[in-house]
């Protein structure tokens, strides 16, 4: 068994582990605490599979002291027996996974695709009779709303739906393997010099300073529009010149570098009390920017299509590439990339930029024979 790891959480600790969802380690989490003079140790949860965080676990160590949370132990025997009595629908299925999953990111876009798609045709169905051919069914009458990315989401849910119930002993798993739409989703978002002129010169002119220093950040540094609305003043080290970035797309936490473009726009952004950098209404976590990020794209004239901030994220990555002076690894960690895959697509820029280079090689070595055969010339004239 791996040795203990302890965390800033009292009576809270992990262990890594290979991952049970895919490959690479992740941490399980461990409580400890004392009840009726015994000393307790329980494994509260995963960090990918259950979403589990050194606070989430210090609130269910906290709970199980006071009684009012079952160990994992007494769940799986209340779950065997309750599915003996209880048919455990998708519905209800979905009511349980959504109450145990109550503070993860993205629940609420999961709420709408589950009440939007999957209530509708299987609520009332049990794992285990459900077919293939009702899947299927869903699948085309979602063909023509939903993109092959949307349709892949919606059916991600409903499989994460039934393999928590399998986990917890509440149904029996599919009889089938739910089969996921191939997506071809490797647009990158690049803008011209004029284009990019155009849309700096309209975030100049925006009156909002923190919208517009939030899209500039965006473009300075890469990081991603949730990443931005999270960022806290005591995630920048002015000092030692990093960025720490919480709860990041890839699961644990990372740090990038405060570049001096960055630090100075951090520097002279004007600092509410507010705790987050960029805050929304009442000084709370931002949660959008559509509205004026839109305006300022349809100011500069850019493509119908291009995002605003994840457009940015993309001109960022793709500068560097194009550079021919950042290898791919390096730009994996500055984007945080968890694998070199998402990278990849900025690879045929990198590769550009090598070949121009070595075009270059061949043109200088071109200029220099030519000039040696004129001085050649203009020696054998001379005599």
């Amino acid at each position: 068994m791996s040795k203990r790891i302890k965390t800033n959480y009292p009576g809270v600790f992990y262990r890594e582990a290979q991952r049970i969802t895919g490959p690479g380690m992740e941490r399980v989490y461990y409580v400890v605490f004392k009840k009726a003079g015994k000393v307790l140790e329980e494994k509260v949860g995963r960090q990918y599979v259950d979403a589990m965080t050194p606070a989430r676990a210090a609130r269910i160590r906290a709970e199980r002291i006071e009684g009012k949370r079952l160990s994992k132990k007494q769940e799986r025997e209340k779950a065997k027996r309750e599915a003996e009595t209880i048919k455990w629908t998708i519905d209800r299925l979905w009511e349980e996974y959504k109450s145990q999953r109550a503070e993860t990111k993205g629940l609420s876009i999961d709420e709408y695709r589950y009440k939007k798609y999957l209530k509708p045709n299987f609520e009332k169905t049990e794992p285990k009779d459900l077919s293939q051919f009702e899947v299927d069914k869903l699948r085309l009458k979602t063909m023509k709303v939903l993109s092959d990315q949307s349709k892949r989401h919606v059916l991600a849910l409903l499989r994460r739906i039934i393999n928590f119930g399998v986990r917890k002993n509440l149904c029996e798993p599919l009889l089938f393997t739910l089969e996921m739409p191939s997506v071809e989703n490797q647009k990158t978002e690049d803008l011209t010099d004029k284009q990019l002129a155009a849309l700096l010169k309209a975030i100049d002119e925006e009156k909002n300073v923190q919208i517009a220093n939030l899209m500039r950040m965006a473009l300075l540094t890469g990081m991603r529009r949730g990443e931005l609305f999270r960022l806290q003043w005591r995630d920048i080290n002015f000092h030692r010149g990093f960025i720490n970035i919480r709860n990041p797309k890839g699961g644990q936490d990372q740090r990038i570098p405060l570049n001096d473009a960055a630090r100075n726009l951090l520097k002279n952004h004007i600092r509410t009390e507010s705790e987050f950098v960029f805050p929304g209404r009442g000084g709370q976590q931002r949660t959008t920017i559509s509205a004026s990020a839109n305006d300022i794209k349809t100011k500069a004239g850019l493509p119908k299509d291009f995002r605003p901030l994840h457009g940015l994220r993309h001109v960022y990555a793709s500068m560097l590439a194009s550079s021919g002076q950042v290898d791919m690894y390096t730009l994996q960690k500055l984007l945080t990339h968890k694998s070199p895959i998402m990278t990849q697509r900025y690879a045929h820029l990198r590769d550009s930029a090598l070949r121009n280079a070595a075009n270059l090689a061949g043109t200088l070595i071109e200029k220099i024979a030519t000039k040696g055969k004129k001085d050649a010339e203009k020696k054998t004239q001379k005599n």
